[in-house]
């Protein structure tokens, strides 16, 4: 039953997508612009929707999967603002990337096409539902959504907004679909449809990931969130406790979030205390490597696993090290290629972490929290991208197009 529920799923967004690559902008737009009037109007709904969710959430739940899961009035404000955003952008389909003439007289053109059936499979957050559903559909993709169980109540509540304003339109529901199911079984079934299904994007923890890549079906990568802060020997300290603060308890659940504070010796034992010293202060759990322990032996030590381990919670692993160099080999072997930030004050030393570290965003004198599409002026972000293929970074509508070759000719024939 499930499996048919799926594959009739598939099928309706296969042919969406043929009706969709063609809508106009200005109808993508009224869509959308619906979508977000319907969320601010069914506010008391979904609420009531996420509440059922957050009730039914087990004991055993972390701190963190509660805070990705909980919607509250500003939450649904900003979802509905995000929806807004993507609409006000400029539409990514039937872009001329670059045109030109050959020797035999044919005139070529390389043209933004939308990728097609897009398949979002998502874990505990609720905004992404929206998110997925407005990227996909400015960018000419039908895309089928499937969130995750304890998720479902709040996601059905949400898609409804979009369901409506389809209808209202007049267009298929396949262009967004929400799979129907808590069923881990529904994911499995999913990852079979390489007949329907032109592009996977996941959004959760390792397992999922890992899970994921077993499919035929091509997929953006979205690995876990290793996210390093390195404080340079000629960083500010205190625009570095600012922005380490910042970047790790603004909101410690989203990838984005540092996990790993690396901090050049040559600060001092004093400034290093200073800086970590802020971290406790707000209540967060620091483990620290041996040479900081000698000089703060209250704090528990960090282990091997530490190095690679994303906490998603109010917890960080500190480790010194002595040259730029030095810091940008740890961050390659346990990173995970999401975000990497230098606080420094030096332009050659900034010049070469910027330039040396390959994960998909580096930054400098900022906050890893940063990452996110819609404060990259994208609008919103289907996830952020940690593969080498494609899309690096925060997905936005610029990422969720591929292209065609366009040639006219007046007759030639090939020699």
């Amino acid at each position: 039953m499930l499996e048919q529920t799926i594959k009739d799923i598939c099928i309706k967004a296969k042919e969406a997508s043929c009706v969709l690559a063609s809508a106009g902008t200005e109808l993508k737009n009224k869509v959308l612009l619906r979508a977000a009037d319907n969320i601010i109007k069914n506010t008391p709904a979904i609420l009531k929707a996420n509440g059922q969710d957050i009730e039914a959430l087990s004991a055993e739940k972390a701190r963190a999967f509660k805070d990705r899961l909980l919607l509250t009035g500003e939450r649904l404000k900003a979802v509905a603002d995000g929806v807004k955003k993507v609409a006000a952008l400029p539409d990514p389909v039937g872009k001329i990337l670059a045109s030109w003439k050959v020797e035999s007289g044919l005139e070529i053109s390389r043209i933004t096409i939308p990728l097609g059936v897009l398949c979002v499979i998502f874990e505990a957050r609720p905004n992404v539902c929206a998110d997925a559903a407005s990227l996909c559909f400015k960018a000419g993709s039908s895309v089928i959504l499937r969130g995750g169980g304890d998720s479902f109540n709040s996601c059905t509540a949400l898609y409804e907004c979009f369901k409506e304003a389809l209808n209202f339109y007049n267009l298929p529901e396949g262009c967004i679909q929400l799979v129907p199911s808590k069923q881990h079984q529904a994911v499995d079934i999913l990852l079979e449809q390489k007949d329907y299904i032109d592009v996977l994007i996941p959004r959760g923890g390792k397992k999922l990931i890992e899970k994921i890549a077993q499919s035929k079906i091509p997929s953006f990568k979205h690995l876990n969130g290793i996210c390093h802060t390195y404080i340079h020997k000629d960083a500010d300290i205190a625009m570095a406790c600012k922005v380490l603060l910042n970047a790790k308890l603004r909101r410690t659940s989203i990838c984005g979030a540092t996990e790993t504070v690396l901090l050049d010796k040559a600060l001092g034992k004093e400034k290093i205390k200073q800086v970590l010293g802020v971290l406790l202060e707000k209540g967060c759990e620091v483990r620290a490597d041996e040479y900081i322990k000698t000089f703060m032996p209250n704090l528990p030590c960090a282990s091997e696993e530490d190095w690679s381990t994303e906490y998603l919670d109010a917890i960080i692993s500190a480790k010194t090290v002595e040259t730029v160099g030095e810091a940008c080999r740890h961050i390659a072997k346990y990173g995970s290629s999401h975000t990497e930030a230098i606080i420094t004050d030096n332009a050659q030393a900034a010049e070469e972490f910027l330039n040396t570290v390959n994960s998909a965003v580096v930054m400098h004198n900022t906050s890893t929290q940063f990452c996110d599409g819609g404060e990259f002026g994208m609008g919103a972000e289907i996830g952020i991208a940690t593969g080498k293929l494609h899309a690096r970074g925060p997905v936005g509508l610029e990422q969720l197009v591929t292209f065609k070759y366009q040639v006219k000719g007046h007759g030639e024939t090939r020699k």
